[in-house]
């Protein structure tokens, strides 16, 4: 016992402070364009960066069907996958070791045709990255500083509101009450644009809203304000979409980037349950 103790006083204080450091948690970079989180994701069968969605709405990740031929890979047993107000062909399991920054992403993906999605964003979509993507994970979306990342817990301290946060049948569910109401579960969707998604059968509506993506989807819908409330906070004058039959089923709508966006960092936290949400962005 001695002898170790005079080898570790005889480090030197660069090495001691670096044992003492502790771990930086993975991250990775990304880029927030039109209301959307573009993350650049490595594979070996590409020379170049391939260009992900971050669409937590989706239950598992996605590979453009068209990135998959022309990086050779072969497609795994056609499958038919449902959409909003669709249902299209793709291929599943398609495997894929890729990487963000040396962050693994989930390496089964179901093969699908991205191009409608890709001339909406007016750029070639090669995947998108889905509720797989957060499972048994803390992933902290920073939009300040422009950085995803992988912690140890979500007990951040100064936590601006704290959500109830549940995965059902594969997807992020959070409990948001609208309009003063009871608080129902809403799937957690980066992939939407829209702040929010609601379905109601008894609230009046005001103008159409034309061209609202939800779940990755062109639709004209009845368009109102509602107040909603997030955990301990609530905002007031939120543009929201009415629906009167549920987007998914069992579902009282959608979560989006719209509203999430105006916090700086939220952090999903699949283990604890938790949808943490810190700062309030100065732009909102």
């Amino acid at each position: 016992m001695r002898a170790c103790l005079v080898a570790l006083a005889a480090m030197s204080p660069v090495l001691l402070s670096a044992l003492a450091a502790p771990a930086q948690p993975a991250q990775f970079p990304f880029e927030l364009r039109d209301g959307l989180i573009w993350v650049k994701v490595s594979a070996p069968q590409s020379p170049e960066p391939l260009i992900f969605l971050l669409d937590s709405g989706a239950e598992v990740s996605v590979l453009n069907l068209q990135t998959a031929k022309r990086l050779g890979l072969k497609l795994g047993q056609r499958v038919d996958v449902r959409g909003v107000g669709s249902c299209v062909e793709g291929f599943w399991p398609q495997q894929l070791k890729a990487t963000a920054s040396g962050v693994a992403i989930p390496k089964h993906l179901l093969a699908l045709d991205l191009a409608e999605l890709s001339r909406a964003c007016k750029c070639g979509v090669d995947g998108l990255l889905g509720a797989d993507f957060f499972r048994r994970r803390v992933v902290q979306i920073d939009f300040g500083a422009r950085k995803m990342r992988l912690l140890p817990s979500s007990e951040e301290t100064g936590a601006f509101s704290v959500v109830k946060l549940k995965v059902n049948r594969g997807v992020l569910l959070a409990s948001v009450g609208v309009d003063g109401g009871k608080s129902q579960w809403l799937r957690v969707d980066t992939g939407c644009m829209s702040a929010l998604q609601w379905v109601t059968k008894g609230r009046g509506t005001g103008a159409q809203s034309n061209g609202v993506s939800v779940g990755l989807t062109e639709l004209n819908i009845p368009a109102t304000t509602t107040t909603v409330k997030l955990g301990s906070m609530i905002f007031d004058s939120v543009p929201t979409g009415l629906h009167r039959q549920p987007i998914f089923s069992g579902e009282s709508g959608l979560l989006g980037n719209g509203l999430l966006m105006r916090f700086e960092r939220v952090t999903i936290d699949t283990k604890a349950g938790r949808l943490v949400l810190e700062g309030r962005r100065a732009e909102f």
